[in-house]
């Protein structure tokens, strides 16, 4: 151990330190275990505590409410699909194009990336956008939530820059042993690209996961409903402000519209959360590689 760590100061120091962020990390973690208590909560207890982290009487009223719905888990695939298909299509434009664009001597370069910055500031908004999307035929199609967004800018523009930052000489000795442009970026520059693939995969499939509102935009028929957009109609119909109940069970008593909201939190989050351990490894160094140099 560095003996400037084994010191009276020092040890006063770590010990400050623990309780700062474990205090932060209680702040962090508080939300979400009062969202997790109050999906289990009656609506007494709703009532009668106004904060509360483990309820006294648990109850799965509002869990049966949600999945009661025979749609419910054709939405959940309906968001699968749609995550990985697009997380995919995502990567394959977002690396693809940046990988000339960090070539120094690829022509142009300075001009496209002009014009992706230019797509960071100005966009054509939302009926332009719909009225392209209308003519290309693409409404009532998955591809309408997936291609508008086929590529983030910002995302590029960290990835490129993560390109430029790989050693030169790896690809001249690529080049030398006779791979076309083609082999260097799948044979040397992929392989090296692994923490940032990991981080902007996760950040895409985050923002697939979680968009509802193209879905209600450009998708009519229910049947094609991501879960965000289910979920949404849920808890509208937990208001009785929309629709009728002719798909949930008849002899069900309505739980509390608080349980709903924050069950629906849950059912909405805890999907996606579970992918986050499969990455973590690479998400921390991913995060800094090619976010410092431009």
């Amino acid at each position: 151990m560095d003996k400037r760590f084994n010191t009276p100061g020092g040890r006063v120091f770590d010990v400050f330190n623990y309780l700062i962020l474990s205090i932060f990390g209680i702040v962090t973690v508080l939300p979400f275990l009062y969202i997790i208590g109050n999906s289990f909560a009656t609506e007494a207890e709703i009532t009668a505590r106004n904060f509360f982290l483990i309820p006294h009487d648990i109850s799965f009223s509002a869990y049966q409410y949600i999945f009661s719905s025979s749609t419910i888990f054709k939405s959940i695939g309906n968001s699968v699909y749609i995550t990985v298909v697009g997380t995919l299509v995502n990567l394959l434009f977002t690396l693809t194009m940046a990988y000339p664009l960090s070539r120094k001597d690829f022509w142009g370069r300075n001009v496209i990336m002009n014009l992706v910055i230019f797509s960071m500031l100005f966009g054509g908004g939302m009926i332009p956008t719909y009225l392209v999307i209308r003519e290309l035929g693409l409404l009532d199609t998955y591809w309408s939530l997936i291609l508008p967004g086929a590529i983030g800018a910002f995302n590029l523009i960290v990835v490129k820059n993560f390109f430029q930052e790989l050693p030169a000489g790896l690809e001249e000795a690529a080049r030398i042993d006779g791979c076309t442009d083609l082999g260097v970026f799948w044979r040397i520059v992929l392989p090296l690209s692994k923490p940032v693939i990991a981080t902007f995969a996760l950040f895409y499939a985050v923002g697939h996961w979680n968009n509802f509102f193209s879905a209600l935009l450009y998708l009519s028929d229910s049947a094609m409903w991501p879960l965000q957009v289910m979920l949404r109609q849920i808890v509208l119909l937990s208001q009785g402000t929309a629709g009728d109940m002719a798909n949930m069970d008849p002899n069900f008593v309505q739980p509390p519209e608080q349980s709903i909201k924050m069950a629906v939190i849950v059912v909405g989050t805890i999907p996606i959360l579970l992918v986050y351990p499969f990455l973590q490894k690479h998400f921390a160094k991913g995060m800094l590689l090619g976010s410092i140099k431009g």
